[in-house]
């Protein structure tokens, strides 16, 4: 996977998730199954923008980009600087 699909894929979880908040903003409540989606969508974004920023950081210090993989969610949403 390289810097242009993962951008393409935050892209598909962002329209995703845009149409999920724009019904619960219109009054439309989400059912149990849409709160459940949009919680593991909010999750892989947090994944991709991982990925990307450690493709671009690899790439930056020279490094091979390809060698960044997507981390498990746990680490990456308990990650603390």
């Amino acid at each position: 996977m390289d810097d242009v699909d993962v951008i393409r894929n935050i892209d598909d979880l962002v329209e995703r998730e845009h149409e999920l908040r724009h019904r619960h903003g219109s009054g439309e409540p989400l059912t149990d199954e849409e709160r459940a989606e949009l919680q593991r969508l909010e999750v892989q974004l947090d994944q991709c923008w991982d990925l990307l920023r450690r493709r671009r950081a690899s790439r930056d210090s020279g490094n091979d980009p390809d060698a960044a993989s997507v981390r498990d969610a746990d680490t990456v949403e308990h990650y603390q600087q």
